[in-house]
């Protein structure tokens, strides 16, 4: 079943009879249009329509595998008005606008209805062509960092870690997935903690946390390195994370509850008596964002399924002293999983 088949049988079960597709991701995923300034879908019953502006045209029709319009609003909401007469409109509430909403009340004669999640629902598991993006995309970041990986050494700033990675992707021919997190010494204790004019030290430990984006499609990794010899407090945080996470990944495979694994990986911390240092998820899934669905967390109802591309990194934090996270892309297989990412994980 193709995406747009997919998505009319979501259409159906939501209650709708249409669907105004304005998320930039969703949008690639039914068409294959990149834009990420303006491109929308009007998907019915009968087809679907991708309506981009004049500046678009020729990359429209090199990349779309539906049909185009090419227009501006409000020409736009007009040519779809009479496809949606008297209909039951879905649009995607986490991604129109409030402007966005007004404009389609005031030009269509339909019945416009807020829907969550459903072109991300079909997203969870990739096509066989996704994954190898993916393990692409990671493959290229695992090179990267390992040339990058000799330069983190004391008297080194945070910021030209940084610099040094994403200039490796972009020669590459890929870009950052998102802000390169170079987090060291007592910067560790920050889990988003990106890259600083800070010095690295002598025994710091160093959390590098990037990915890159490649034809569209991310990888995420972090690894926690040392400069020169860590605290005998740390190294115990370091091991902590580190059994929690390959426990983690060794209980990868369809049918687990992705709120188990969180679980799973937070109660290894707590043994260690980390537990409230675990500040955040176990993992997300990773694709055309690089968060997405499913989500490893507690109180998730995602059950994993072959083919779904997730993180695992649990981390712990301690203000004031530092941090350790440790995160692997893993691809969900039907005998269990496949590590995507192979950059050494250091024995602190």
């Amino acid at each position: 079943m193709s995406q747009l088949e997919g998505l009319r049988a979501a259409l159906a079960r939501a209650g709708v009879d249409a669907l105004w597709v304005s998320g930039p991701a969703n949008v690639r995923a039914l068409t294959g249009f990149s834009s990420s300034s303006d491109g929308k879908v009007l998907v019915t019953a009968q087809g679907a329509l991708l309506y981009t502006d004049a500046r678009y045209t020729v990359q429209a029709r090199e990349e779309s595998r539906v049909p185009q319009h090419i227009a501006r609003p409000p020409e736009t909401y007009e040519h779809a008005a009479s496809a949606v007469k008297e209909l039951r409109v879905g649009f995607e509430a986490e991604h129109l606008t409030v402007a966005g909403l007004e404009d389609l009340r005031a030009h269509w004669d339909a019945t416009l209805v807020p829907t969550r999640g459903l072109v991300e629902a079909l997203r969870l598991v990739k096509t066989p062509e996704e994954v190898q993006a993916i393990r692409e995309a990671q493959d290229l970041a695992d090179r990267v960092f390992g040339e990058v990986r000799p330069m983190i050494r004391a008297g080194v700033r945070e910021l030209d870690v940084a610099l040094a990675l994403e200039l490796g992707l972009r020669r590459a021919g890929a870009s950052v997935g998102f802000d390169v997190i170079v987090a060291s010494g007592p910067r560790g204790a920050m889990p988003h903690g990106v890259a600083s004019e800070r010095v690295i030290e002598d025994g710091d430990l160093v959390t590098v946390d990037f990915g890159a984006r490649l034809r569209g499609y991310h990888s995420d990794m972090t690894r926690t390195v040392a400069v020169g010899t860590p605290t005998e407090e740390m190294r115990r945080v370091y091991g902590a994370v580190l059994e929690a996470e390959e426990a983690a990944v060794a209980a990868v495979r369809p049918g687990v509850r992705a709120a188990d694994l969180d679980a799973l990986a937070r109660g290894v911390l707590e043994r260690h008596g980390l537990g409230e240092a675990f500040a955040h998820s176990l993992g997300h899934g990773v694709g055309l964002n690089i968060h997405e669905g499913p989500g490893l967390r507690k109180g998730s109802e995602d059950v994993l399924e072959a083919g779904m591309v997730v993180t695992i990194e649990p981390g712990a934090y301690l203000p004031g002293v530092g941090g350790v996270r440790i995160e692997d892309l893993v691809l969900v297989t039907q005998g269990g999983y496949e590590v995507l990412s192979r950059a050494p994980k250091e024995r602190v």
